[in-house]
């Protein structure tokens, strides 16, 4: 059994649709996202960032556990040339007092000014002094087209990677930074930032948002389940189940739900990578990225396939067979190959890894049992069918031949 025609370019129809609207809806929310759509003018490229939820601040960052280096860029945007910010990292506890901060403002004469001031209390004037951590390549600028101050910095750090952060900003008196207000969003712009998931929080309990990090566990999620789980359980059930003639033809629906809701997750996962990739200028990916792309085109050519699927009987049959399975085993294989780029790429824990190749090991254990009981099935039958045929067709046995076959010498007893 199969679809018609008309049923195949509705089914065909309803899967683009679905696609197209998935991939709008995922570009629509990541437009919505400020900080993973900056680029800054320095061609700096840093691997996460975090949109903080008051004083219309940004941090961008890059963390390497092995060595407990944290390069940052903090980004204040609408504030005024007579302003100071500072972003700091409180060691010891949440709040100002033990803060380890970086200060930067602009001078009247347009020039910058950024320097580390370690806070001891909550009266503090801001004084510059030694950090508690070891800080380099300490740099700011100011943006007078988005009236935009960013702070740069490199910091060494101690722990586990979860930090308690707390930025500020408030008025200068010439060039000496007075108290900040303490009311409204400045006694709210405190939080942790766990730098190695990118979750972020303020001590009010609103969420700071880590879009890119977000973007990218969406974008290995939605990957990993659909090209690297459903598409080869779906093979499964499609050379496997066929095997028993109580099961067509379950299996063939079976087999094509599995691979259109495969498909229209992939897509969407696909989709996130792509807009993730426009996102981030100056970082290339380009094996994942090229491989994804060539990935989705020849998924969408076989369920293009669909409309064109002749009938069990026509002559072509075998020819489309061949296109489908070889697309089929090409999209599987590609698919793999990129989940584990992925997983290079976005360096989670290795339980996440080691999961996924599980259940890769499981999938691939039962086809090979599967694979072995076709077989078996298969000869079987083929026998049934040959010992069928001799018996009904020829006769042999009732001839005088006392149950010896002619030929059986040159054929083994086949036939």
């Amino acid at each position: 059994m199969g679809f018609s025609l008309s049923q195949r370019g509705v089914f065909l129809s309803f899967t683009i649709l679905t696609t197209l609207f998935l991939s709008i809806q995922s570009q629509s929310q990541s437009q919505t996202q400020t900080c993973s759509n900056y680029a800054f003018q320095s061609n700096k490229v840093f691997t996460s960032c975090n949109d903080l939820p008051v004083l219309n601040s940004f941090l961008h960052y890059t963390y390497d556990p092995s060595s407990q280096t944290l390069q940052i860029a903090y980004r204040v945007r609408n504030i005024g040339s007579s302003k100071w910010v500072a972003w700091a990292i409180n060691p010891t506890s949440q709040g100002m007092a033990g803060s380890q901060a970086l200060v930067g403002f602009q001078r009247p004469d347009g020039s910058m000014k950024v320097y580390t001031s370690p806070i001891t209390g909550y009266g503090t004037q801001l004084a510059e002094g030694e950090l508690s951590f070891p800080v380099s390549d300490l740099s700011a600028s100011y943006l007078d087209d988005d009236n935009e101050i960013i702070i740069f910095a490199s910091l060494g750090l101690n722990g586990s990677g979860v930090v308690n952060q707390v930025w500020q900003e408030g008025d200068l008196s010439g060039n000496v930074p007075t108290a900040h207000a303490t009311s409204g969003a400045n006694v709210r712009s405190m939080g942790t930032l766990n730098l190695l998931s990118g979750q972020s929080g303020t001590q009010g309990g609103v969420p700071g948002v880590s879009s890119k990090n977000r973007k990218r566990n969406i974008h290995g999620i939605l990957n990993a389940i659909s090209w690297g789980i459903m598409m080869p359980i779906g093979a499964v059930i499609a050379r496997y189940l066929r095997v028993f003639q109580s099961a067509d033809p379950a299996w063939f629906y079976l087999h094509v739900t599995c691979q259109t809701t495969a498909y229209i997750t992939g897509v969407a996962g696909w989709a996130t990578g792509i807009r993730l990739g426009s996102q981030s200028p100056g970082i290339q990916f380009t094996s994942h990225r090229v491989i994804g792309i060539i990935l989705f085109c020849v998924a969408t050519l076989q369920v293009i396939a669909l409309l064109v699927r002749p009938k069990k009987e026509h002559k072509h049959r075998i020819f489309w067979n061949i296109y489908h399975h070889s697309l089929g085993y090409t999209i599987i294989i590609l698919g793999i190959i990129n989940i584990f780029k992925g997983f290079d790429i976005l360096n989670p824990e290795k339980k996440w890894e080691r999961g996924y190749t599980g259940i890769i090991i499981i999938i691939a254990i039962i086809a090979a049992i599967l694979e072995a009981y076709t077989w078996f099935v298969v000869l079987r039958r083929k026998k049934a069918a040959n010992v069928e045929k001799m018996s009904n067709g020829n006769g042999y046995a009732s001839n005088g031949n006392y149950g010896h076959y002619p030929y059986s010498d040159r054929t083994n007893g086949r036939v």
